[in-house]
């Protein structure tokens, strides 16, 4: 059996569960840096994966806790949106992917690992960013840690910020 050194996953294991969601719990904490949180916006906002498929992997996530597209106002669909697209434009700009895997996953059965808030994955991808590790051997490598991630796009999002104002 092969392993993969990721202690960081420990906080994770080890622990205390929160009894409210997490994607509700995290906003209200104003710990935007410790949460990994680049951006907020009126009904939404723009979080890093803290256990990503890839470097630079974002979540666009409503304020409001559903659980389905239908369930949303208009308004907040179309501000993900927007949201989505100005992280694309964003990550283009700071870390130069060459494409993105962009998607939602409404339910468990649709591999949601969080069903009950809905939210959109931005995942930056490059050419041969899918290696003989994961292929041969289900492992993914990350070549930067996430709060150089974070501190690579803070950029891009507080430029998005303060041109709101």
């Amino acid at each position: 059996m092969k392993r993969l050194w990721a202690p960081w996953r420990m906080d994770y294991i080890l622990g205390k569960k929160p009894d409210e969601c997490v994607f509700c719990k995290e906003p209200k904490e104003n710990k935007d840096k410790k949460n990994f949180i680049l951006h907020r916006d009126k009904r939404c906002y723009v979080i890093m994966n803290i256990y990503p498929y890839n470097n630079g992997h974002l979540m666009v996530i409503p304020y409001k806790h559903v659980e389905d597209l239908e369930s949303l106002p208009d308004a907040t669909l179309a501000e993900m949106m927007a949201l989505t697209k100005k992280c694309c434009t964003i990550m283009r700009e700071a870390m130069k992917p060459q494409g993105f895997n962009v998607g939602i996953n409404v339910g468990d059965a649709a591999g949601a690992g969080i069903k009950e808030h809905l939210h959109i994955h931005i995942v930056p991808r490059w050419h041969g960013d899918t290696n003989f590790m994961a292929v041969m051997d289900d492992t993914r490598v990350m070549p930067q840690h996430l709060k150089e991630s974070y501190d690579l796009l803070l950029g891009g999002f507080k430029k998005l910020a303060s041109n709101k104002k």
